[in-house]
């Protein structure tokens, strides 16, 4: 038992220059799909070109470091206790770039190891997925934000539920002593209904007075923090 457990902490990795090149090519040709597949999926403010290199080479950093550790239980111990000192700190835009990192990952780990068949059919599904709904986005809210006098706050209230009954939902209300703010969130579907229909909320809101201001916002992807 003793003598298998040395030899499994002191094995190392063996493998010949081409069977690392290869894997290396490989990591390569899969980081070009993930580059090809975030440039494709992602368009306008959102898509990061910097972001996209990372990706690219973090596939080819981890089939780097699955080949240095091959089958050595120690330097794999070894490698998990480094990388546990290191914080990333960078901020996701989108929830979609947390597949893509994990994509990288897993790609990397099946070219290091040599399982090309799974890294390439993985890759290929994954890839079909993300460009067929990649560009599915969430654009058809509407945030209608009226700031007035708080004696109006009533009326307003009752101006919004006479516009678009219980379709427009109020998510915040801030009051200070003098005034009013709600934030109503509402379909845009029902907003451009309303509009095509010659009923205009806002000039129905300042015909109250004491109106501070009105703003419409729409809600899509590319807003991000």
């Amino acid at each position: 038992m003793k003598k298998e457990l040395f030899e499994m902490f002191r094995s190392a990795n063996d493998l010949s220059g081409e069977v690392i090149l290869t894997r290396l090519t490989m990591a390569v040709v899969i980081a070009c799909f993930i580059y090809i597949s975030y440039r494709w999926s992602h368009d306008g403010s959102i898509y990061s070109k910097k972001f996209n290199v990372s990706l690219a080479a973090l596939t080819v950093i981890t089939t780097t470091v699955m080949i240095v550790i091959g089958n050595n239980l120690a330097m794999s111990l070894g490698m998990v206790g480094a990388l546990s000192i290191v914080r990333f700190r960078t901020a996701i835009k989108d929830s979609r770039d947390t597949v893509y990192i994990f994509w990288t990952i897993v790609a990397g780990i099946c070219c290091g190891a040599g399982d090309y068949l799974v890294a390439g059919l993985g890759s290929s599904f994954v890839f079909g997925i993300l460009l067929l709904f990649g560009r599915i986005r969430n654009d058809s809210r509407i945030l209608l934000i009226i700031r007035t006098a708080r004696t109006n706050e009533a009326q307003v209230e009752a101006l919004i539920f006479q516009h678009y009954s219980r379709k427009a939902v109020l998510r915040v209300q801030n009051t200070t002593e003098t005034s009013v703010e709600f934030i109503y969130e509402l379909s845009k579907r029902i907003f451009d209904k309303e509009k095509r229909g010659g009923r205009r909320i806002t000039d129905e809101i300042y015909a109250m007075g004491n109106v501070e201001y009105v703003n419409i916002v729409t809600q899509n992807d590319d807003i991000s923090s």
